[in-house]
């Protein structure tokens, strides 16, 4: 029997996840045990094990909350911009993927958060079967954004469509590592993204009468 979603599980479950999310990225997946993602949320091991099976469980919904929220500030910005006739025929691409990406959301502590996970699936099998599964579907998000963007006849790809989203993707999550690394947060994180991005659609697009 399906356990019905509330409004007080709903919020229960979002003050879970963001607690979890802050202790990840503070001591990593492994120093966030369950006791202490619910004394950081207030909440007992019962709320927990109520809302999810596992800890898994949450660092997938985790991931998954991450990269869905990306997308429709990505999605919302395009949607803007198709509104306000910015993605003309005279719009330059690297200048408006990099208009696109600084409206991001990601910040260090939100990078740190995505690596720890990413190493988690390399160790554990199982959750990397899940992880995988799951960013599968955040590239055929990302595809179907850019044949969107094909279709319109506004840009025209050197590469297939699958190739340019998984392209963008590794290029994208490389340059968010190492820019945290570099100590980079905020605005300069977001700058040091678009960037990169920009260096990589200035490869993979071609003018559309090309």
């Amino acid at each position: 029997m399906t356990i019905p979603v509330t409004k007080r599980r709903e919020n229960t479950r979002a003050r879970l996840l963001e607690a979890a999310s802050q202790l990840f990225a503070e001591v990593g997946l492994e120093g966030a045990s369950v006791e202490a993602i619910c004394e950081r949320a207030g909440f007992t091991r019962g709320a927990f094990y109520s809302n999810f099976e596992s800890k898994d469980e949450l660092f997938l919904q985790l991931a998954s909350a991450v990269a869905e929220q990306r997308l429709a500030t990505v999605r919302g910005r395009i949607d803007e911009f198709v509104a306000s006739g910015v993605l003309t025929g005279d719009a330059d691409p690297i200048e408006l993927v990099q208009r696109i990406m600084d409206s991001g959301i990601d910040d260090r502590l939100g990078v740190l958060m995505m690596s720890e996970i990413r190493i988690h699936a390399l160790r554990d099998e199982s959750f990397g079967a899940a992880y995988r599964a799951q960013d599968q579907a955040m590239i055929a998000s990302i595809e179907e954004i850019i044949q969107g963007i094909v279709d319109s006849g506004l840009f025209a790809l050197r590469i297939g469509v699958p190739q340019a989203a998984q392209m963008l993707m590794v290029q994208w999550e490389g340059c968010m590592a190492r820019a945290a690394v570099s100590g980079y947060d905020g605005e300069r994180l977001h700058r040091a993204g678009a960037e990169a991005l920009g260096q990589l659609v200035q490869l993979i697009i071609a003018p559309a009468d090309s």
